[in-house]
């Protein structure tokens, strides 16, 4: 899309979807790779000159110095630095104004809501979110559009807010896989195109977080399954080894323990300015014991040694985005559960829209590859995106 048309879109949906917290009218692009893309990035990641507020009042007059370095190698790949889009309060739960643009009466999904809701309402090509739990595949999943996290570690985190540094991770938005992938090679200084198989093999993953799946995202999770096995690709079932029943929660006790280390100073400085739901989480981090901080590191460490035997045979796993389709009201972002376990393990995710709903919200699941595939997996994606329930708005 030009910029003009993504302006032209923002003026006229803005006001219901509510996806930025800030946009630069006078945005420019440069020549490279990624020349006329129209970027926006979540508000917990430093833009030069832009607001970085954290989605919360106490930061609301903090002006970045500089790009973060995603954002840096970015613009300098040609990608148009339009503006900032909405968080979730400091990336966590407390939801922000957006809206979901397929239905404003539901949730975008959060943290990475405003990156979400713009690039699946055509207001940006591309766009920068954060998962720590399930923050950039469950908004794809709720909003209708692909969304992409990488290996743990796999783009840079300087100027972005630290939030659980065993678990922080970049991603993207986009409304294009050639737009993802080339933006990837950019983030990543990994350019490879290796070839896709003819025939994926891929694994049916339910994942111990399955009976939180509505009926109808199994009955989309199954049916995709028979769409993949008649464009010829050999479908199996694959259960994950016993260690993994325990991820889940090991996730949920580092991500509120390192919440609390590395953001409980915000909790302690701003009390009066930052919302319940964050000040339960950080006391929650606080009062977890050490012991139990490091056990759950030692679920994490043997779930991250388990990773040969669950991509063993299989080019990809296909697991629900979500629960089901976007909830409706606005008061909170929706579960995470079934991002936790490959956020935990640092596995690449990709994630689309399966099929929609009567009412026209969409059913997303996600394919995932093994931790440091990420280039063979976008590769591998382009069957997946074929077979993929694609609408515009």
């Amino acid at each position: 899309m030009t910029l003009e048309t993504c302006l032209a879109r923002i003026a006229a949906r803005q006001p219901q979807v509510q996806g930025w917290a800030y946009v630069d009218k006078a945005a420019t692009g440069r020549a490279g790779p990624l020349a006329g893309v129209v970027l926006g990035v979540k508000d917990v990641i430093d833009v030069a000159g832009m607001p970085t507020t954290h989605g919360s009042p106490a930061f609301a007059g903090n002006i970045a110095a500089a790009d973060a370095e995603s954002v840096a190698r970015l613009r300098a790949a040609g990608a148009v630095v339009l503006g900032k889009t909405v968080t979730a309060e400091f990336a966590t739960y407390h939801p922000g104004p957006t809206t979901n643009p397929r239905n404003p009466a539901h949730t975008p999904g959060g943290s990475s809501s405003g990156s979400a809701a713009v690039v699946a309402d055509g207001q940006a090509d591309l766009a920068l979110g954060t998962q720590t739990a399930g923050s950039i595949i469950r908004p794809a999943s709720f909003c209708g559009t692909f969304g992409y996290k990488p290996t743990f570690g796999r783009y840079p985190l300087g100027g972005v807010l630290e939030t659980a540094p065993s678990l922080d991770t970049l991603g993207l938005f986009g409304r294009d896989l050639a737009v993802i992938a080339a933006a990837d090679a950019v983030l990543s200084g990994e350019d490879a195109v290796p070839s896709a198989s003819a025939s994926l093999t891929v694994g049916l993953c339910r994942s111990p977080a399955w009976d939180a799946a509505s009926a109808e995202m199994q009955a989309a999770f199954l049916a995709f399954g028979e769409s993949l096995r008649a464009a010829g690709h050999v479908v199996l079932d694959r259960d994950l080894p016993a260690p993994f029943e325990g991820l889940i929660a090991a996730q949920q006790l580092i991500h509120r323990r390192e919440a609390w280390m590395v953001m409980g100073h915000i909790r302690r400085d701003h009390a009066d300015h930052v919302s319940p739901a964050f000040i339960a989480m950080i006391d929650a981090g606080a009062a977890e014991s050490e012991a139990d901080y490091q056990a759950a590191l030692g679920v994490q460490r043997e779930c991250k040694v388990l990773a040969g035997e669950v991509f063993a045979g299989a080019d990809l796993l296909l697991v629900p985005g979500a629960p089901g389709a976007a909830p409706e009201g606005l008061s909170a972002t929706g579960d995470p559960v079934f991002q936790r376990i490959w956020t935990a393990l640092g596995a690449p995710c990709f994630g689309f829209p399966a099929a929609w709903r009567a009412d026209g919200l969409p059913l997303g699941l996600q394919v995932i590859g093994a931790p440091g595939t990420d280039r063979q997996l976008l590769s591998n994606a382009r069957a997946i995106a074929a077979l993929a329930a694609i609408r515009e708005i």
